[in-house]
Parts: C-alpha cells; sequence; structure tokens
C-alpha cells in the first residue's frame, strides 16, 4: 500500500483541480449540471464542502484540535508531523484506519466528484493520473460496497492498462473484484481510469475510452449503477 505522503499528494492535487474547475465560473455556469443528472455543479461542489468537514472531524478524532472546510482540511493533514502520521488511529465505518486510510476514502470522493464537474465541462475529461494509480487498487473494496448483485453474470476477467493491473470480477448474490495473476483467454481489458470509473458508475456510453466496444460493458453498467 503507497504510505502517506502519496495519499496526501494526491488528495492535494485533486482538490486543486476541484477549486481550479470551480474559481473561473459564473453564477450562472455554476447552476449547470454536473454529471450526476440530480446534482447541478453546485450541488457537487456543496457536497464536496460537507463531505470536506465530515472528514474533518475524523481527523479531529485521530488528531484533536479545530477544522474548517476542504482546503483547510488538506491543509491541516499536510503540516501533520511524522509522528502525528505514525501514531494516528481511528475507529470508523467498522475498522481501524490510519491517516493513510482516512486519505484513502478522501481521495475516492474528491477526485470521482472533481470529474462529475471536470467532464460537464470538458466532455473528454478524465479522472486525474495521480488519483487513478491509487485508487484502482482500492477497487476491490469499493466494489463490493457498489456492486448490485445479479443473476446469470459469467465471470470476467479485468486486465488495465496505465497501470497494469489484472482482476476477476464475479457477480452473485454479491459483487468480488479480485487481483490474479492470469489474465486468461478472454479478458476485457480497459484503461484503469476507464476501470475505477466504471466501479464509481461513470462509465456511460458517451464517456466510454474510443474503441473500447467489449460487449460486456453493458451488463458491468447495469452492476456499477453509481453513487
Amino acid at each position: 500500500m503507497a504510505d502517506t505522503a502519496t495519499w496526501l499528494q494526491a488528495v492535494r492535487s485533486s482538490y486543486d483541480r476541484f477549486a481550479g474547475l470551480l474559481r473561473p465560473l459564473s453564477a450562472a455556469e455554476v447552476e449547470g449540471p454536473s454529471y450526476n443528472r440530480d446534482w447541478s455543479i453546485a450541488d457537487t461542489a456543496s457536497h464536496q464542502g460537507s463531505q470536506a468537514e465530515i472528514f474533518g472531524l475524523f481527523l479531529d478524532a485521530g488528531l484533536g484540535g479545530s477544522i474548517e472546510a476542504n482546503e483547510a482540511f488538506v491543509t491541516r493533514v499536510e503540516q501533520t508531523s511524522d509522528e502525528q502520521r505514525d501514531r494516528f488511529l481511528l475507529a470508523a465505518f467498522g475498522s481501524d484506519r490510519d491517516l493513510a486510510g482516512l486519505l484513502t476514502m478522501r481521495l475516492g470522493e474528491l477526485a470521482v466528484h472533481a470529474w462529475d464537474i471536470a467532464v460537464a465541462l470538458d466532455d473528454t475529461a478524465t479522472v486525474s493520473a495521480d488519483a487513478v494509480d491509487l485508487l484502482v487498487d482500492e477497487l476491490t473494496a469499493t466494489a463490493g460496497r457498489a456492486g448490485n448483485s445479479a443473476p446469470g453474470v459469467e465471470p470476467v476477467t479485468v486486465v488495465t492498462t496505465d497501470p497494469s493491473r489484472t482482476f476477476v470480477l464475479e457477480v452473485g448474490d454479491g459483487v468480488t473484484l479480485e487481483p490474479n495473476g492470469d489474465a486468461g483467454p478472454d479478458p476485457l481489458v480497459l484503461p484503469a481510469e476507464a476501470l475505477v470509473r466504471l466501479v464509481y458508475g461513470r462509465l456511460d456510453a458517451d464517456h466510454t475510452p474510443a474503441g473500447l466496444d467489449d460487449l460486456r460493458l453493458a451488463t458491468l453498467r447495469t452492476v456499477f449503477p453509481g453513487f
């Protein structure tokens, strides 16, 4: 697993992208739609502000002290000492998490919702590469939470590029996405960025990389409807 500093850098760059997208927008533009059909850009930004406050409370629980939102959250983590990072421990969502674990949760929220705004402004936008490099290895846990059970879906070997990974995706009473060393004879090959968006419910036909026309994607989009 990547260390705390690596996760923190990805959270910082995703926040900087998020803020950079919002600052130039007019009042009318922020009322326009984001990728999430139920939320405007303003709604998405508001959600990120509230999530930053929540994560700030998580940080408080692990460190003690006060917190503001988004920029304050990232800045405060950046200012923690090595000693604080080493001893940070938080009981959250049924498990004990170190500071890298807290940043893992935050990065998924921030990077994907930043994409929701970016793609509303630029149809070719992708999730930031540094976030993808980290999130792809967290998809095993994310897929189990995000996936819908569905009968009759055959197991699929998934091979990603940039970075290179191999998984086996199985759908039954639950959904599992487990690392695997054998690509097999008929893998679903796609960029890791596309797999992240698939699991997060953001790989619709209009936002699928050119040339990626594997028929299994239609079924998998129903398994991962988004959250």
